[in-house]
């Protein structure tokens, strides 16, 4: 038997190779999101559930309102497997090529459609994504602010929603200066949890509240083309409380990554719980809320539920510190 050269065998390729270049490297290790990579699944999951439960939920009762019973379900169910499938593609894509991670969207649409085309065709859509998202926190987190304040305190003077708004900003000057992701994982957590008391907070008070006298749940609107209008603005109200993939590659960016263990293994068993979580959050309080004041819930379901005065405050102020969270994670 002869004895193999050493010289003779081809070493094992490495396919996990760092191909970023040094440039490369110092502005990963100065960005937010990708200066730390010790995130655990469960990092993944609440952050997950903040980008994706947002005050959204809260709309959906309205929503179904404008969809009716039959539309309504299938929407729902068909948003929440379309967004659960679309989000696997995210999290396999991060890594799709060897040596090298898609942290960012811009970094995925340069690969997709060439380095200058691919910013210009991401970039502008994701501003306009996470201003308009950002605008819409900020509404809500000085409305929610203000509702808390009346509740608590009928009696006192009324203070503008304009300076509400400028009070919940001011959080966020401070948590602005949070050196990276994995920084703001408390506020994202108790953000989470925020998320599943104020929406189990809308399900339970519609419960017991009880149906509405002479509910009814045929389409509000009189005219054929008020219901067909109606039914596409529900459709963006469904769209928008699913919107939580904005930040889906920044949050699997803060995951280690080896050949032995890819990120998108932790990252996806906390997508999963995430979902799971999502739907714990949405599914009672569309069908719920839905059920109990037919097509004359608010937009906002706790606006409908009126008492008990202390639990609505409640409910609000945890609208507030989960969408000081959810800020915080697109931002």
């Amino acid at each position: 038997m002869g004895i193999q050269d050493p010289k003779d065998e081809n070493p094992p390729i490495n396919t996990n190779v760092d191909k970023r270049s040094a440039e490369q490297k110092a502005i990963d290790d100065w960005l937010p999101i990708t200066s730390s990579r010790n995130a655990k699944w469960w990092y993944s999951a609440f952050h997950n559930v903040t980008a994706m439960v947002g005050a959204g939920v809260l709309s959906l009762p309205y929503a179904m309102a404008a969809l009716g019973w039959g539309p309504g379900v299938v929407i729902l169910i068909l948003s929440w497997i379309i967004t659960l499938y679309t989000l696997w593609q995210m999290v396999e894509m991060h890594e799709m090529v060897p040596g090298k991670r898609f942290d960012r969207y811009h970094e995925l649409g340069q690969h997709a459609f060439g380095e200058k085309l691919g910013l210009y065709i991401v970039v502008p859509q994701q501003l306009i994504v996470e201003v308009g998202v950002n605008i819409v926190y900020m509404v809500t987190g000085g409305k929610s602010l203000k509702k808390f304040h009346e509740t608590v305190c009928p009696s006192c003077n009324q203070i503008k929603t304009t300076y509400w708004i400028m009070v919940f900003a001011s959080a966020h000057f401070l948590l602005s200066h949070l050196p990276n992701f994995n920084s703001i994982s408390g506020v994202s957590l108790a953000a989470a949890v925020m998320s599943l008391s104020y929406s189990t907070i809308a399900w339970t008070a519609s419960l017991h509240k009880g149906v509405h006298p002479g509910v009814e749940y045929g389409y509000k609107a009189k005219s054929t083309s008020g219901t067909v209008f109606n039914f596409f603005t529900a459709l963006g109200d469904v769209a928008f409380a699913y919107a939580g993939h904005n930040v889906v590659l920044e949050i699997q960016a803060t995951i280690p990554s080896s050949p032995e263990k890819p990120s998108k293994g932790p990252m996806w068993k906390g997508v999963l719980v995430a979902y799971f979580i999502v739907a714990l959050c949405y599914f009672p309080v569309a069908l719920i809320g839905y059920k109990m004041f037919g097509n004359v819930v608010e937009d906002n379901i706790l606006i409908s539920l009126e008492k008990p005065a202390w639990l609505i405050a409640l409910a609000n102020m945890f609208v507030v510190v989960h969408v000081i969270g959810s800020y915080q994670v697109p931002l």
